[in-house]
């Protein structure tokens, strides 16, 4: 995002307590005014911490209220708030049949009618994706107040996020290190079914920065609208590193949800995703 940012034309202070530049510090004492705020701060949003780390959700949540309280006390000009598809309740996600979650399906309120029990095949539980989508969904409705408050707000909710640079925390930068390595067995958390939408982070930048730029104010899905599973995505790399190992699955391991596809019919009303996964694990291992 700060490259983007940089490339056309801003000028960027970027807060990021890796860098030794704590959001907390900014939200409790500046009261400099942006073009643009992008919230994206929160504390270890990957797998192994979702499930083994729900204490994150207090200083997630501390994050999000800060950063809007700041944001209406000092009258930011607009504010990106990145969401996640891990505010969509999980029931919608527990089996293998094809659905692609809308933005309608994280409301609280919407009724389950026998149409969405037809399309999902089942229903589960409607709460959000661990301790983590919880702080996504509260998030949102701390920024709903904040709208009410007169801040200009875009809410995003990307998907299966991955790049070149990827950290091996998550499944795309862990499966692109392994193929690097050429590891054989070819380890796999879960039982490798488990379908994501796979969105290339150069369309995550330019798909939100969409939604900025139209003005649009509500929820929007960053994805493509495909799903690959585990197993798919694993083939893809070791085929483009030239080799055929064991696969090993993990199934003692956090592996989330079975299928989580999103429906892209309203980014596509401002962008559509450029990057197809192949090309993806291509660039990857380049």
């Amino acid at each position: 995002m700060t490259a983007e940012l940089f490339r056309r034309g801003y000028a960027v202070n970027c807060y990021d307590i890796t860098r030794g530049l704590d959001a907390f510090d900014l939200f409790r004492s500046r009261a400099d005014r942006y073009d643009l705020v992008v919230h994206a701060a929160a504390a270890e949003p990957h797998r192994a911490a979702i499930d083994g780390r729900p204490m994150n959700l207090a200083t997630n949540l501390m994050l999000d209220s800060a950063m809007f309280d700041w944001a209406v006390r000092t009258e930011q000009r607009r504010v990106l708030y990145l969401s996640s598809s891990a505010a969509y309740p999980v029931g919608m996600q527990a089996g293998h049949q094809p659905y692609r979650l809308h933005e309608d399906d994280a409301d609280p309120d919407r009724p389950v009618t026998a149409a969405l029990l037809a399309a999902i095949g089942s229903m589960g539980p409607l709460r959000p994706d661990a301790a983590y989508g919880w702080t996504k969904l509260t998030g949102e409705r701390l920024a709903a107040a904040a709208s009410d408050a007169g801040l200009p707000v875009h809410i995003v909710r990307p998907f299966s996020g991955y790049g070149e640079d990827q950290g091996d925390n998550w499944p795309f930068g862990a499966f692109a290190a392994r193929a690097r390595r050429r590891e054989d067995p070819f380890v796999i958390w879960g039982d490798g079914t488990q379908v994501r939408d796979w969105i290339h982070i150069s369309d995550v930048i330019a798909g939100a920065l969409a939604v900025v730029e139209a003005d649009e104010r509500r929820p929007v899905n960053l994805c493509t609208g495909i799903g690959t599973s585990m197993a798919e995505l694993v083939g893809l790399f070791t085929k483009a590193a030239g080799y055929d190992p064991e696969i090993e699955l993990r199934t003692d391991r956090p592996a989330g949800v079975a299928y989580r596809v999103g429906d892209p019919g309203r980014m596509n009303e401002h962008y559509t995703a450029k990057v197809p996964v192949g090309e993806g694990v291509e660039r990857a291992l380049r």
